[in-house]
């Protein structure tokens, strides 16, 4: 059966009655989990099963945001706790062969965790290059502040997390480390000319475009739409993120519901899909959004499912490995490298 153009979330640990009815009414394309989705690993591996069984597809995609740091939506005491992505930036200044493993041990340890519940996808990496004076949204997520280091790392964490059979989403595209405020707030505005964008943020992610699905980010960049977000704008997802970047992937949206995008959860979900994104994205688990939304989103149809059928055909069977090996070999280098 088709699908909805859309990913969403449920409102806690359980389903509703109305959730349930929701999902089987709507078809949803996948699934987002957060914090207040997670309570056991039991629970947890329930919730997926039962997030698919209404859908009656078992391999629809379930994502979350692990990326380790504070940006951990599965945590102890029955998940470990990851090093930021910062981290993985100072080991390679030390030694890049030694940042770039510790990026992949990293990620392959998550994936195993995530594989466990049935999840099959992960919000990461981030090429997002934060400059000073941005907003602390980005901050010690980020691995750097050179798009050729940056883009290096983020191949090392898509590594980790293909071996592990878990499909990577590359973020937020085409950059959101110079944004000023907290896309969850308030919409950022960039006003740095558009050479120095391709310099800079936008080069991060070219060595990036061939993963198979990518998010984008809530930031006006002035130079190039000064009107609209990336996000809702049709000039900087055809010029820049299919153009410039080259991304030919899946692109779906960051979160319709965040205060950087302005009408209601109707008028954001048109304006996602008018603008070229193939995918839309909502995470706050209150139903009569996420019915707005359902509304508005067309079958899932044409290029679009071109690209998210490719997306879900490239996820690798996992590779082997020794998890306890490979937690205390990451330790290692981090402990090694003098940085927390």
């Amino acid at each position: 059966m088709p699908n909805r153009a859309f990913i969403t979330g449920v409102a806690g640990p359980e389903l509703t009655a109305a959730e349930r009815e929701f999902i089987r009414a709507e078809r949803p394309w996948g699934f987002i989990l957060f914090k207040r989705n997670v309570d056991t690993p039991a629970q947890v591996a329930r919730l997926v099963a039962e997030l698919r069984e209404n859908l009656s597809d078992p391999e629809a995609p379930v994502l979350i945001d692990q990326e380790g740091g504070r940006v951990q939506r599965l945590g102890p005491p029955h998940w470990p706790v990851y090093p930021p992505g910062a981290v993985f930036g100072s080991l390679y200044d030390r030694d890049p062969s030694l940042g770039l493993e510790a990026a992949r041990l990293s990620n392959r340890l998550i994936a195993a965790d995530l594989a466990e519940l049935g999840i099959s996808v992960d919000c990461l990496p981030l090429a997002d290059i934060p400059v000073p004076g941005a907003d602390n949204v980005i901050g010690n997520r980020a691995y750097g502040t050179e798009p050729g280091k940056v883009a290096a790392i983020a191949r090392a964490v898509t590594d980790g997390l293909e071996q592990g059979g878990i499909l990577p989403v590359l973020k937020h595209i085409p950059g959101h480390g110079r944004a000023t405020a907290d896309s969850h707030f308030r919409l950022p505005t960039v006003d740095t000319p558009r050479n120095e964008l391709e310099r800079t943020d936008f080069a991060a992610f070219v060595p990036l475009a061939d993963l198979p699905m990518a998010m984008t980010a809530h930031v006006v960049f002035s130079a190039l739409d000064p009107a609209q977000p990336a996000t809702t704008s049709a000039t900087i997802v055809e010029q820049v993120i299919r153009g410039c970047i080259g991304f030919q992937g899946l692109l779906m949206s960051d979160d319709v519901s965040m205060n950087a995008l302005a009408g209601s959860i109707a008028e954001r979900t048109q304006a996602i899909v008018a603008a070229g994104c193939d995918m839309v994205l909502h995470c706050n688990g209150k139903l009569d959004e996420m019915r707005e939304v359902a509304d508005q989103t067309p079958m899932l149809s044409g290029k679009a499912l071109e690209r998210a059928t490719r997306a879900l055909a490239s996820r690798k069977q996992p590779v082997p490995f020794d998890r306890k090996a490979a937690r205390a070999e990451l330790d290692a280098l981090v402990g090694r490298a003098g940085v927390a």
